[in-house]
Parts: C-alpha cells; sequence; structure tokens
C-alpha cells in the first residue's frame, strides 16, 4: 500500500466484522482493496473477502482529523469501545470503568462474536481446524481471551475488579493472566478456555498468594 486508503476504502475497512474481517461491497471495490493488499479473497467458496493484517492495522489506527480542524472528535484506536459511540465489539476483560450495558442484546453480540472467531479459524487455520486459536487470536491475546471467557457466560468484574473475571496481559510471550475472586471462578474459566483451545496453568502471586491463570493460545 503506497497511499493512504480513500474515504470510501476506509469507510468498508471500518464496517468489516471486528473480529473476523469479514468486508462487504462491490467487486470493483473488494478488488481494489485486494490490489492495494489490504484485503484477501478466500480459496474456499463463498470466496468472500477479509482484511489482510494490513488492513486490519488500517482499522486500527486513529483515523486522519478532518481537514476542518476542530469539532470533530473520533475516538482513538486504543480507546475502549465501551466508551465510545463507535459500535465497534469488544469483549468484556473486566473492571472496565464505563462498560457496555448486559441484558439480550449484548447476549446478541457476544454470540455472534464468538461465531465470527470461529469462523476465522476455520478459514485461517493451515487445516480449516477451529478447535484451537488462530493468528488473529495470538495477535490479539488479551481480546481472544475475553471473548472465548465472555462467550461462554462469565461474569466480568465490574469497576472494583473483585467481583468476576479479569483478563489481563503479562510480560510472557503468548500468554495472558485470568485473575477472579475465588477458586470456582478460576477453575471455570480454566475449563472454558482449554475447551476453547488454550493452554491454561494455575499459579500463585508470590507477595499476595493469590491464585490465578496464564493462558496461552494452543498451536497444536
Amino acid at each position: 500500500m503506497t497511499r493512504p486508503p480513500t474515504a470510501a476504502q476506509r469507510r468498508m475497512i471500518d464496517a468489516a466484522d471486528p473480529v473476523s474481517g469479514r468486508l462487504k461491497g462491490t467487486p470493483a471495490q473488494l478488488a481494489a482493496l485486494v490490489r492495494h493488499g489490504l484485503a484477501f479473497r478466500h480459496p474456499r467458496p463463498p470466496h468472500d473477502h477479509f482484511l489482510t493484517p494490513a488492513g486490519h492495522r488500517v482499522r486500527e489506527a486513529a483515523p486522519e482529523p478532518p481537514s476542518g480542524g476542530p469539532g470533530a472528535d473520533a475516538p482513538t484506536a486504543d480507546a475502549p469501545a465501551a466508551a465510545t459511540d463507535s459500535g465497534v465489539f469488544t469483549a468484556r476483560v473486566g473492571g472496565e470503568e464505563d462498560a457496555p450495558a448486559g441484558g439480550p442484546a449484548r447476549l446478541r453480540e457476544v454470540h455472534s462474536a464468538w461465531q465470527g472467531l470461529l469462523e476465522l479459524r476455520r478459514m485461517t487455520n493451515p487445516d480449516g481446524g477451529t478447535d484451537r486459536p488462530c493468528g488473529w487470536e495470538r495477535a490479539h491475546l488479551v481480546r481472544a481471551a475475553a471473548l472465548a471467557v465472555e462467550a461462554a457466560g462469565h461474569r466480568p468484574a465490574g469497576p472494583g475488579g473483585t467481583d468476576g473475571y479479569r483478563v489481563r496481559a503479562t510480560p510472557q510471550p503468548e500468554a495472558v493472566a485470568v485473575h477472579g475472586p475465588d477458586d470456582a471462578t478460576l477453575r471455570a474459566c480454566a475449563a472454558t478456555l482449554e475447551e476453547a483451545g488454550w493452554q491454561v496453568g494455575e499459579h500463585t502471586e508470590p507477595r499476595t498468594r493469590a491464585r490465578y491463570l496464564l493462558a496461552s493460545p494452543r498451536r497444536t
């Protein structure tokens, strides 16, 4: 890609499925994104188009401010989706100050996102397997683990961070930490992640003696 996407292309990229990156557009529009390396045509029927890693980076980057100057406050890419009106789905990691409301609409969003992730596994894992994480999950560890846990019905922690699960990044490569208020929550989250294709171990924090999980996406 030698030049930024056009406004129309940016809208297509922003409207792609938040998990799988599936695109919608005319054949000419999709072909243009493929030429620029922002999308690829899946070789299996129905030959849908999906964002490439470069396309995902474009979507996650903060959009250029309009030339009109002040007055266009688009949220930055790292702003939590729960705190914006962008409509972008983000799994609950636990402890958010401004979390999305629960209820049937949220359950539908989470279910749809999880089904989209399973489809992404099917299309991008070399053997089409859905029993283990794919490249997108290894590149977005916290989001991927949080989606697996939330989709299984576990309760995320509120702003106080003590009444549900919390998924956090760690210094270890390809590992996230999952904290919970009690052993029963940790055991339930561990079973969910293992079923979703993650390797899980239970550990003890040396200073506080609190128990937590370390989870890594399984490759085989």
